[in-house]
């Protein structure tokens, strides 16, 4: 796997990166890439010596478009480059369509933000996040909705995508063993910018929630479409809403909108002050939420290498599952899936077009 570095220090390891960095998702893509940039330059820093041999780590990254076809594409190619690991996708579409790739090559794949079920639970060995998944998310939004809510009706809308579509079904099972009724469940194309038809019926029940399973920019719309359409109902979008995109789409009409977040608050992440200044002294792009993410994957693959003391990448998985450290949004560490082991959640809304953090949860049930 490594290959010669025409600087003379050292081998160069290849590391993969994968996510949107171009459309309307580039900008979180991009600072994941930052985020995983940063990590890898800081380990050739301290030296990276495996059985005996100096080398270097080198960042090899890649514009999935968050688009399920360009993200196989992109698998194949960061295979046929000889990575050690990979670190990505960002949406669930594009790291589900790419694992069997990975995993047919044996590399380690660690998505800083697939939050999809299916995603680990395809027995791949290699397949790990450094995010909850949706199983977890949608029992708490759920929770939220009712016990701090008071919800009694709820309808649903998904962008058919594996991790909208199957957020938007595990909120409303939960809720209807809370005994919250489900007035409706309606699904959109993950590219449309037109609510209209789903949002003419759902106004005709005019229930107390919309739970939306889908992008931020698309929920910053529905935001939108929900107050033209002078519908009563309360906005709870899914993870990954918080940010620019979804602000500036929906302005004040954003403002009440639910959004419930992996992780905790930036400010309240244990290594977030020394991560921000060390990042923003090296790149000139926003640090998203997901940043924090991207980094403690890169840092999990360094470990693990570091810990095999080989390049050999079953070696490099099987270290991974043995993992334990502090990373910048909390512990790391994962079961026997590659799921997280203690996931953190932080519920915010939108305040004077601020996102604000209203209720930490971490774990349990929320009461």
């Amino acid at each position: 796997m490594a290959q010669a570095d025409p600087a003379g220090e050292g081998e160069i390891l290849p590391v993969g990166f994968a996510g949107p960095l171009s459309g309307p998702s580039g900008g979180v893509g991009k600072s994941m890439r930052d985020a995983v940039q940063l990590a890898l330059d800081e380990a050739n820093r301290r030296g990276v010596l495996i059985a005996g041999k100096s080398y270097r780590f080198r960042l090899v990254a890649q514009d999935d478009r968050a688009d399920a076809a360009t993200a196989e594409y992109v698998a194949r190619y960061l295979v046929r480059q000889h990575v050690v690991g990979v670190i990505g996708h960002w949406n669930s579409g594009a790291s589900l369509a790419a694992a069997s790739v990975y995993h047919a090559a044996g590399v380690a794949q660690i998505s800083p933000a697939t939050m999809s079920r299916k995603f680990t639970a395809q027995g791949y060995p290699g397949v790990f996040r450094t995010i909850p998944n949706n199983d977890a998310l949608g029992r708490f939004s759920a929770e939220y909705a009712a016990r701090k809510l008071g919800v009694k009706t709820l309808a649903t809308i998904d962008d058919r995508t594996p991790f909208g579509q199957g957020l938007a079904q595990q909120v409303a099972q939960i809720a209807r063993d809370l005994g919250i009724e489900v007035t409706g469940s309606y699904s959109v194309s993950g590219k449309t910018s037109d609510f209209n038809a789903p949002l003419i019926e759902i106004r005709k029940r005019n229930p107390d929630l919309i739970f939306f399973g889908g992008l931020d920019w698309q929920a910053g719309l529905l935001a939108k479409a929900i107050k033209r359409l002078k519908i009563g109902s309360r906005l709870m979008a899914s993870a990954g809403t918080i940010g620019l995109p979804f602000l500036m789409q929906a302005g004040a009409d954003g403002n009440g909108a639910l959004v419930l977040e992996p992780g905790l608050p930036l400010d309240r992440m244990p290594g977030w002050k020394t991560f921000r200044q060390r990042y923003g002294q090296n790149f000139d792009t926003d640090v998203d939420l997901y940043a924090t993410f991207a980094y403690d994957a890169a840092q999990a693959l360094v470990n693990a290498v570091r810990q095999a003391n080989t390049t050999e990448p079953s070696a490099i998985v099987q270290e991974l599952h043995k993992l334990r450290f502090n990373g910048v949004s909390g512990p790391i560490s994962f079961n026997g899936e590659g799921d997280l082991l203690n996931p953190l959640f932080t519920m915010y809304e939108v305040k004077e077009m601020r996102w604000v953090p209203v209720m930490q949860i971490n774990g349990g049930t929320v009461r």
